[in-house]
This record gives structure tokens, C-alpha cells and sequence, in this order.
């Protein structure tokens, strides 16, 4: 029942799509033809879009963990596997002077793994200053460049290490208010300050599952002309978080008898206060164009403190229980592209740069020795990727990338040299 209403709804969006072909055929003298006017008005503010990504892969080993596209089964070291399939629909009322008033949108990703929501917001537009707007639901988040660029437009297969694992699935619950001029003539036109409340936990968890939020804000500089061919961009970004610690144990990384080591703080002052999460950071992108299309360079670099567990730096999907403790790690990480065209913007060439070290106070060597109780959580990942980027025009995109990935070695048997988890991919985009 549920399928067969989807494919309703979806039948009557599309429909929408040829209302103005329709309306042509409507004779508006009469009741019945005023009726179906006032239909088509209401509806012709309903966008829908969508795109699939079904892809082949192939891992250097045989239960390859990966964070492109997910871990390798046991036995399984190549693969078919649909990555995203999403169907969003859009509606924008407009005023009848001063622009949109209100937006709102709706997006589900669906694919051999089942169905999950994506976004669901709604925005109301301020329009007598024309610089405010309020938005509230679940949407991305307004940190980091890399993590508020659609999948679909995204240049390489996926988001870095860092970004899936501090802000798995990029959207959390909450409310956020924007300034960004809409007035060509406004001094501030170049500018976009973002600041929201969020749950904290993302869609990783059930519900929210603390009263504490995250602050998240970000300022940045849009698309500037620097000369006719040249443009820069850059923001600065910060959030400001945590969750409750409903435990009295804390563990901090602290070098004792010269062994760098996970030391426990049990003091009964612990339980109820707040583990942090805070984290800041900054990016660029340079873009010039070319006969062929355009070449763009971009940097970003994230740091800060994250509270996870022993076995993961994620955020905790529920709070803790028994004698479990949070752990507090500073991390930090960047990404590097270089995306260029060559003969014209219907080919594209990738090389790309990622780091994650989510435990910066110790090296390599020191995670596995024995009292350390330092682990694969602690592990230092880098990742170089190349690709190629085929717009066979504006609905089918070939992608066909290497990730060639780099574990810092350790002590910790398994990873004492480099893991075999590079990955071949081979996707194509179909969109609409």
C-alpha cells in the first residue's frame, strides 16, 4: 500500500511537469475550466528532481573496510551495488511583489538497502529587508564546503573520511537563521552568515537522546570575481557542542612513564556535565577559466575535540551504559582538489587529497603497545584519489576513479604496515 501511494504521488508530480501543454487545452469560460486554472496555479510552484548512481567496484582485498561506499562483505572484493537513488520535490510560493516567501522540500534516498528520508525542511523568507531567511527541519548542516556539496554535483564518488565520520549522513534536526542579501545592490551581496541549534546526533541516532544542542555557524565569502576569468571563494566555520555524559568515566590520552596511553578520570563530578564536541574551520576554492572549461583549486581544514567511544570517533548513537566511558580525542583533517578540464567541460580530471588523524596527540607507533589500550579509533587515514569525470550531457555522468588509501603504521597487529584497502570505482549518474 505504502509502494502504491509513492508511485501515486510521484505519477501526479510528474504530471505537473506538462500542466502548461495541458493548460493550452482548458477552456477557462467555463466553471470546470476556472477550476482547473486554479489547480495549475497552486501546483505550478512544484519542482521535482532526482538522480541514481548504480556503480561497480572493485577492493584490493576481500572484506576491504572502506568508507567509499561502505565495507567489503568477508568474501567479497568486487561489486554491483546501487549507491544513491534519490527523488526530491521542491515548492516555492512566491509573494506577488518581493520574491519567494516561503520554500520547502522533501527528499528520500532509496536504494537495494531500503528507503531513508534526507531532507525535510521548510524555509520562510523575510522579505522587506530582503537579507533573512529561517529554516527548520532536517537539512545539512552549515559546516565544511565538502559536506554542504550535493551528492550529485560532488566531483569524486564520495566525501572524505573525516566528513562521514564526524557528520555521518551530513543532516541533523534543527533550526538555523541566514543572512544573505537577495538585492544585487546590497554592500553585503558577497557575503552568507549561517547559524543554527541542532540535536547534535544526526540522523545516526533514533532520537535526540540529551537536551544539550550543537551551535553550528558559518560565514562566508561567495563566488567573487577577481578578474573575467578568475573567482575565489572562502568561508570560516565553527560548532559548538556536546552530549551529557551519564557516566563518571572520562578517558583523556596522557603520556605516563613515557608511554602515551588512555588514562581513566572516574571523580563522581563527571556524571551530568557536558563532553565536548567543538570543532573549527576554514576553506578556500580558486576557480579560473580555461578554453576547455575551467580549472579549481580547493583547500579545507577541520580541527577540534570530539567525545566518542573506545572503539570509533563517531558520535555516539545513544548514550552509554554500565561502566562504559566517553572518550575525548583531538582530531584533525583536510582536503585538498584539483579539478580540471581538458579538450572541453565534457571531461574532467580529479586528483584529490584527504587526511583524518582523529587522535593527534599520538603517532603511529604508539597505538597498539601494550597498556596503551590505544586502537584502530586512534589510526591516522590518508587518501589519494584520481579520477575522471565524463559529462556525457546534462543528465548521464561517467565516473571512474582510483582511492589508493594510507594507514600510518602502528603496533597494533593487523595494522602494522599499510592495510590493502584501495578501491576501484566505476559509477554512472543518471539524473533528471
Amino acid at each position: 500500500m505504502k509502494k502504491f501511494s509513492l508511485f501515486c504521488l510521484l505519477a501526479c508530480l510528474s504530471a505537473f511537469s506538462e500542466a502548461q501543454l495541458l493548460m493550452d487545452m482548458v477552456d477557462t469560460s467555463k466553471e470546470i475550466g476556472r477550476g482547473m486554472l486554479l489547480i495549475y496555479k497552486k501546483f505550478d510552484n512544484v519542482r521535482m528532481g532526482g538522480y541514481m548512481q548504480p556503480q561497480f567496484q572493485f577492493a584490493s582485498s576481500k572484506g576491504a573496510k572502506s568508507y567509499i561506499g561502505g565495507d567489503f562483505a568477508p568474501n567479497v572484493n568486487n561489486r554491483f551495488m546501487l549507491r544513491r537513488g534519490r527523488i526530491r520535490v521542491d515548492y516555492i510560493h512566491f509573494s506577488e511583489s518581493k520574491g519567494p516567501s516561503i520554500q520547502f522540500a522533501f527528499q528520500f534516498d532509496g536504494t537495494e538497502r531500503g528507503v531513508a528520508i534526507r531532507d525535510f525542511w521548510g524555509r520562510l523568507y523575510e522579505n522587506r529587508l530582503q537579507v533573512f531567511s529561517f529554516t527548520a527541519g532536517m537539512f545539512a548542516r552549515p559546516i565544511s564546503y565538502e559536506l554542504n556539496l550535493s551528492s550529485s554535483d560532488r566531483e569524486t564518488p564520495e566525501r572524505g573520511r573525516m566528513s562521514q565520520i564526524l557528520m555521518k549522513t551530513e543532516r541533523d534536526l534543527g533550526a538555523m537563521v541566514s543572512f544573505e542579501p537577495r538585492k544585487r545592490d546590497h554592500p553585503l551581496q558577497f557575503f552568507k552568515l549561517d547559524v543554527g541549534l541542532f540535536n547534535g546526533q544526526g540522523l545516526a541516532a533514533a532520537a535526540d537522546f540529551d537536551s544539550h544542542k550543537d551551535l553550528i555557524g558559518r560565514l562566508s565569502i561567495k563566488p567573487l570575481p577577481l578578474t573575467g576569468r578568475a573567482t575565489l571563494s572562502a568561508a570560516v566555520s565553527c560548532l559548538n557542542g556536546g552530549l551529557i555524559q551519564n557516566t563518571k568515566y572520562i578517558y583523556h590520552t596522557k603520556t605516563v612513564g613515557g608511554l602515551k596511553a588512555w588514562m581513566v578520570d572516574s571523580s563522581s563530578s563527571n556524571q551530568n556535565r557536558i563532553a565536548p564536541r567543538k570543532y573549527y574551520g576554514a576553506d578556500i576554492q580558486y576557480k579560473i577559466k580555461t578554453r576547455a572549461g575551467y580549472t579549481e583549486l580547493r583547500a579545507e581544514y577541520l580541527a577540534g575535540r570530539q567525545t566518542a567511544t573506545s572503539a570509533s570517533s563517531e558520535t555516539p548513537a545513544a548514550l552509554l551504559t554500565g561502566n562504559d566511558g566517553y572518550y575525548i580525542r583531538n582530531f584533525n583533517g583536510a582536503f585538498f582538489y584539483l579539478l580540471h578540464h581538458v579538450v572541453n567541460s565534457h571531461h574532467q580530471l580529479v586528483i584529490k587529497y584527504d587526511w583524518y588523524d582523529p587522535n593527534s596527540k599520538v603517532s603511529g607507533d604508539e597505538i597498539g603497545k601494550t597498556g596503551s589500550a590505544l586502537n584502530l579509533a586512534d589510526i591516522k587515514f590518508s587518501t589519494f584519489t584520481v579520477g575522471y569525470n565524463y559529462y556525457i550531457d546534462n543528465n548521464v555522468k561517467l565516473m571512474i576513479f582510483y582511492d589508493k588509501v594510507n594507514n600510518e603504521k602502528t603496533s597494533l597487529p593487523g595494522y602494522i604496515s599499510d592495510v590493502k584497502d584501495d578501491i576501484f570505482t566505476c559509477r554512472l549518474q543518471f539524473r533528471f
